[in-house]
């Protein structure tokens, strides 16, 4: 049996970072709808960002993403994770940006000109130094790289200038800094994705030493891929950084994490859990976009399913579970595990939360609290915040 108080105990400890740009007018790339009361900057991303975690208590930091977040002046990055520190959330990941510039078209690291290169890895480079200035212990890169038709590029050189670059920015990290390589299946390349999958950047990973992970973007992959076997695996290599947690339908929608296939993301969490992922070495990450729901609501959402799964992940009766796989018993196996998944842990979760003396229902807290009207008040004129598609 699984000890309540336990579980308790791990869900309490539970930390999920969200990304600046959800707080952004973000969509897709045929329209993004602004909303009222949207950031202007990224002091105003911190703030609704404390919000999120005022009324989850689980989701104490905040990814940046540059040049969307970028900060002017010498000491502006520091003023900026000062600004967090005073509303209760820290500077998370720092995550770049290769694939909005003109320059990138036909790649940012793996360009065939050298030139290009130069500008993708020295703007890596740079968001190195923010992470100095930030006091952030990850890089994420994902890197929109590949080509639309055979012949296009040197399939295996683009390989070679990937390697390249990524070790210089290797190189460049200092103590208590990683990296972490995301991947994705296709899209914007259609032909072939330098990084499109775990395996890729696993190898990159491997290569380049322990300081470089693997990012699993939970909408990266391609359908009927089973998500948690990679997890699995690259947990048993040590090589698991993190998640950028989202839902897809049909590619890379981005919308909120256990929208689509909630039992997908517990059978991930139930690994995560197993393989001894559940520690602060471990990432959990938002990376999603909302388009036409509203935006702080939609992240308290995603905090609360990501809570959901990973409560249903931590009931999973262990010892029955390993006696039935011994035993050859499928039938008992899959029941453990279905037990598990159907089991309504609200009740458990809104007692979790009134001992770290939250809110029950932090989506009802947040309507009471007044805080959208607010922003939809005070957050007249200027350019809204925007990831610039």
């Amino acid at each position: 049996m699984t000890e309540l108080a336990a579980v308790k105990a791990a869900l309490k400890t539970q930390a999920v970072e969200t990304p600046s740009w959800a707080y952004g007018n973000s969509g897709t790339r045929f329209k993004v709808f602004a909303q009222q009361g949207v950031p202007r900057d990224p002091w105003e991303k911190l703030d609704d960002a404390a919000q999120v975690h005022k009324f989850t208590g689980v989701a104490p930091t905040v990814a940046l993403h540059i040049p969307w977040d970028k900060v002017e002046g010498s000491d502006g990055y520091a003023e900026l994770a000062k600004h967090a520190q005073e509303r209760g959330v820290k500077l998370g990941a720092i995550n770049s940006n290769t694939f909005q510039d003109d320059d990138y078209k036909l790649g940012s690291i793996c360009h065939p000109d050298a030139a290009v290169r130069r500008k993708a890895v020295d703007h890596l480079l740079e968001c190195v130094d923010i992470m100095d200035a930030t006091g952030s212990r990850d890089l994420k890169l994902w890197f929109a790289d590949g080509t639309n038709y055979p012949g296009q590029d040197d399939i295996r050189a683009r390989q070679d200038r990937l390697a390249e670059g990524l070790a210089e920015v290797y190189e460049r990290l200092g103590d208590g800094q990683r990296m972490l390589l995301e991947y994705k299946f296709f899209e914007p390349a259609f032909y072939s994705t330098d990084v499109p999958d775990w395996g890729t950047a696993y190898a990159h990973c491997l290569k380049l030493g322990e300081k470089a992970q693997v990012v699993v973007d939970t909408g990266h992959h391609a359908p009927g891929t089973n998500i948690e076997f990679i997890v699995a695996t690259l947990l048993r290599e040590g090589k698991l950084g993190g998640f950028d947690f989202n839902s897809r339908f049909y590619a890379d929608d981005d919308l909120m994490v256990g929208a689509a296939d909630p039992f997908q993301l517990f059978r991930i969490m139930y690994e995560v859990v197993r393989g001894g992922g559940f520690t602060p070495e471990v990432a959990f990450m938002l990376d999603q976009c909302h388009n036409i729901e509203a935006k702080i609501p939609a992240i308290i959402r995603s905090v609360m399913n990501v809570q959901e799964a990973t409560a249903k992940a931590l009931l999973v009766d262990r010892d029955a579970l390993s006696a039935a796989q011994a035993s050859g018993d499928v039938l008992e196996a899959n029941a453990v595990i279905m037990d598990a998944y159907n089991t309504d842990v609200r009740p458990l979760l809104r007692e979790v939360r009134e001992e770290m003396g939250l809110d029950a229902d932090p989506m009802a807290a947040y309507r009471r609290s007044g805080w959208a009207e607010k922003i939809v008040t005070e957050r007249v004129g200027g350019q809204q915040a925007g990831w610039g598609a």
